[in-house]
């Protein structure tokens, strides 16, 4: 599990919550149920009704990976790309169907098992490109659906604001209550900007980053895979595919800088 997404809802929510108890008021000041529903009911109606059921529901599916998911390691999938070239140059490509039943990563054992049983290496290479290109759309669909919730959050918290404003206008007989209308009005503003600079956003962003690791770690495969099938050398197998993994998506600091000598 990647802590990231949980340790930076818990700072951001803690400093929100520090900075209300240093003005000298109490998280209840902020809590009202009117403003909130109007914020997150209406934010969530606006954003189903810009796409379908389905987006929505792919969507919130998406949001355990948020916070749960840890991303393969493309320098695990090397190591097993170099230790398959060693076995397909010493006994051949179908000596490979053995160690392809033991692969947990779906995409290099579907795209192993192509290549064993003689898929030509134009239309395998044609077979992982849409593979990935399809995951990239389905992810896209579920990270932009809270892109367009942190979107609209901040335009109805202000309509949310500008509707008890004008409750404030009805109210002005009563003088002794202004004060506290007023500050109540301004919380849907509070709550709108807050839910999509604190949730919305920061979902969209870790879904987002989610879904560019794991393609990158596809494309690596993808190009492991091809030299696999050319019976290439398992020496350059591995320092090509090493040199095609970014810095900051290197398991640990150790192998970046054995990579870097």
């Amino acid at each position: 599990m990647d802590l990231a997404t949980i340790i930076g809802f818990v700072v951001a929510v803690g400093a929100i919550v520090m900075a209300i108890f240093l003005e000298g008021s109490t998280p209840m000041s902020v809590l009202l149920p009117a403003p909130m529903v109007l914020v997150f009911v209406a934010t969530f109606g606006v954003t189903l009704a810009g796409g379908t059921v389905r987006d929505c529901l792919n969507a919130f599916r998406a949001v355990p990976r948020a916070f749960a998911n840890k991303p393969k390691s493309a320098d695990d999938s090397v190591d097993v790309l170099v230790s398959l070239a060693e076995q397909a140059r010493r006994d051949g490509l179908l000596a490979l169907e053995e160690a392809s039943r033991t692969i947990d990563n779906e995409f290099l054992r579907d795209g192993l098992r192509a290549a064993i049983d003689g898929t030509d290496p134009d239309d395998l290479r044609e077979m992982l490109e849409d593979k990935i290109a399809t995951k990239r759309i389905d992810d896209r669909v579920a990270y932009k659906f809270f892109e367009d919730m942190g979107g609209y959050a901040p335009t109805i918290g202000i309509v949310g604001t500008v509707v008890s404003l004008v409750h404030v206008l009805e109210n002005l007989a009563d003088p002794s209550e202004l004060g506290h209308m007023i500050a109540a009005a301004f919380v849907a503003t509070l709550w709108g900007i807050a839910s999509a600079n604190v949730m919305w956003f920061p979902i969209a962003n870790r879904l987002k980053r989610l879904s560019n690791l794991e393609c990158e770690e596809m494309e690596i495969v993808l190009e492991g895979l091809m030299a696999v099938q050319s019976g290439a050398n398992p020496r350059s197998v591995g320092e090509r595919l090493r040199s095609l993994i970014p810095r900051t998506s290197r398991s640990s600091v150790g192998r970046a800088m054995k990579d870097a000598a």
